[in-house]
């Protein structure tokens, strides 16, 4: 079965993780683009806001109070969208978690928690939407990170879960071409991004959180993820700043080592002590923030991510630039 992807106005969307961030911009984002969206997360009262507020602005949308490290709550998102529209269109596995502390620190019931939310989540809400959409078509979007390619210091669970994220998506891309499902699996890698992740990451350290530059609006991911549900793409990396991250970590991995090594931990931590532990780790955060407390620049706008997605060819050319200037770093540190 080719692959044959609805204009978004004749798509129904679910979004895990869409009370807040990059599930939040996505759900904006599609319901001005008329889609009908089924919001998934663990806070009831601020997904309620969210539909009621998407409602008065004449879109369509449900919620469904769900836990994705649960199977059985990724079920019911399915289940649910089912009952209300009788199908769905596009799956985004956006529901995430986060840790900041050295790898001999965190406690195994938190890399547990986080492995639960940021893989078996993605797992379960893949696996559940291929099932359904073999032979009727549509799209499977996960979010990975630049640290899918690159793993960092003080993230390293993280990074780790974000590797996984890409190889299952990988895999299960391979198998879904083979059987001819006519669904599109693409896995979307932001950089830093300016929502509340920071905010809502369990802290080991003593100093506040922040995010390591340059730093992108969460709304630029959110028209990656909309271009992914109409476009067969593979993958789509949202920000210049990773793919060059990327790409150094490709054909220059020890300068990527070295960057990491002296520099990368400085920039993750403000020179603030930590006001709090809480975190969204276990339980549902503080919801309904789209943006973050970044206090530096934002990027509105990524040309790389704009030009890997619409144009292809100029794609090529700034894919080359950027390997050949790792490689002549390569050689001038050597």
């Amino acid at each position: 079965m080719d692959i044959s992807l609805k204009p978004l106005n004749k798509q129904v969307m679910v979004i895990t993780g869409a009370s807040s961030g990059i599930g939040l911009a996505t759900a904006k984002a599609a319901a001005k683009e008329g889609a009908s969206l089924v919001l998934a997360s663990r806070n009831k009262e601020e997904l309620e806001k969210i539909v009621e507020q998407i409602k008065a602005e004449g879109g369509e949308a449900i919620y469904v109070v769900a836990d994705v490290g649960k199977k059985e709550d990724v079920q019911k998102i399915a289940d649910k969208a089912i009952e209300k529209y009788g199908q769905f269109d596009t799956w985004v596995n956006d529901a995430g978690v986060a840790i900041y502390g050295r790898l001999e620190e965190v406690s195994d019931e938190d890399n547990k928690r986080l492995f639960d939310t940021n893989v078996w989540g993605v797992v379960y809400g893949s696996l559940i939407a291929a099932k359904h959409m073999k032979n009727r078509g549509g799209a499977i979007i996960n979010l990975g990170s630049v640290v899918s390619d690159v793993a960092i210091p003080l993230q390293g669970m993280y990074s780790t879960t974000k590797h996984a994220v890409k190889g299952f998506t990988d895999a299960l891309r391979i198998e879904l071409e083979e059987e001819k499902a006519g669904i599109s699996v693409t896995l979307i890698k932001p950089s830093g991004i300016n929502t509340p992740y920071p905010e809502h990451a369990m802290n080991y350290t003593d100093r506040e959180l922040t995010l390591p530059p340059p730093v992108y609006a969460p709304e630029e991911v959110a028209n990656a993820i909309l271009y992914a549900a109409t476009h067969q793409k593979r993958d789509i990396m949202v920000g210049g700043g990773g793919k060059m991250m990327s790409l150094t970590n490709k054909y220059a991995p020890g300068l990527m080592d070295w960057i990491s090594e002296n520099f990368m931990s400085k920039q993750e931590v403000k020179n603030k002590p930590a006001r709090h532990k809480d975190s969204s780790l276990h339980h549902a955060g503080e919801d309904g923030n789209l943006h973050g407390n970044y206090e530096g620049h934002v990027r509105k706008k990524s040309f790389y991510t704009r030009s890997a997605a619409m144009r292809p060819l100029i794609t090529g050319a700034v894919v080359a630039g950027a390997g050949a200037a790792a490689y002549a770093l390569s050689n001038r540190k050597g």
